[in-house]
């Protein structure tokens, strides 16, 4: 199968990766700085630069959202029934409405797609083949069936451990929560005055909550006003929560905070979050 893939960066070469270590796909990409193409050349992470996209059996576009909706509207009329089109960005809505409008219009199969594995930096050169080892790849069809058992076998073929399908809303609504809103109080706990003071009596604790405060702000800052209503629910959430224990702390209510820490506790164990 020949494959394409569109940016080159820390999921798009780790995608690039995975497929040169685990199959025998042949694998061709696009990417904005030729720089980064030749490198992932040289290393035998593709097998060639991307030029003609009706040439390929399966596309993956793993660039920023806005870049991914730009070469569907550019390269969707080159595209037909024999092709598969996966995208990677970070929230579906946006990007399935375009992409199943496309397809629509000249024959090829959309999927919208997310795999669920990263790092804290980005770019090509953190980019490694085992980062979607025993990661989620969620899926998205218009249809809402399952998509292809062949697209299914693909992904696992990567290391991936296992395949959830969603729609784009619910997949936007989780997102919100689980990784959007996660960045977003990471980025905003290491912004106290103490952390300056902190090196020496830090611990795993503190290495958890901060790790992804490192973040590509350009990136974070599109995803999130695309997921604008839905994170501002989950911020809100959260507000609310601290206020509780805000609120128990100031008058000293030690039965209120304890509550407020068992109900914490309690939620984790109900929701199988693994520690």
């Amino acid at each position: 199968m020949k494959i394409g893939i569109i940016g080159l960066g820390l999921i798009g070469g780790s995608l690039a990766l995975a497929i040169k270590e685990k199959t025998d796909h042949l694998v061709y990409a696009a990417n904005r700085t030729f720089s980064v193409l030749e490198k992932a050349a040289n290393e035998g992470a593709i097998d060639g630069i991307l030029e003609d996209p009706s040439e390929m059996d399966l596309l993956i576009l793993t660039a920023y959202p806005a870049a991914a909706m730009d070469w569907l509207k550019e390269n969707g009329a080159k595209l037909g029934k024999n092709q598969t089109v996966v995208d990677c960005c970070g929230t579906k809505q946006e990007i399935c409405a375009l992409g199943w409008q496309k397809a629509r219009e000249h024959g090829f199969t959309f999927v919208g797609g997310h795999p669920m594995a990263g790092r804290e930096f980005s770019g090509y050169d953190y980019a490694k083949g085992s980062l979607f080892a025993g990661a989620t790849m969620i899926l998205v069809t218009e249809t809402g069936e399952s998509p292809a058992p062949w697209l299914q076998e693909f992904f696992l073929s990567l290391g991936f451990g296992s395949i959830k399908e969603t729609d784009p809303v619910s997949h936007d609504r989780i997102i919100a929560y689980t990784s959007q809103l996660a960045h977003l109080l990471s980025n905003a706990y290491v912004q106290s005055p103490t952390a300056m003071k902190s090196q020496g009596f830090t611990g795993g604790s503190f290495q958890d909550l901060t790790r992804v405060a490192y973040l590509n702000e350009e990136m974070w800052t599109k995803l999130f006003l695309e997921n604008k209503p839905l994170l501002m629910e989950e911020l809100e959430t959260l507000i609310a929560s601290l206020n509780a224990y805000h609120t128990a702390l100031q008058q000293e209510d030690a039965e209120t905070l304890k509550s407020l820490l068992k109900k914490g506790k309690e939620q984790k164990i109900a929701c199988g979050i693994r520690s």
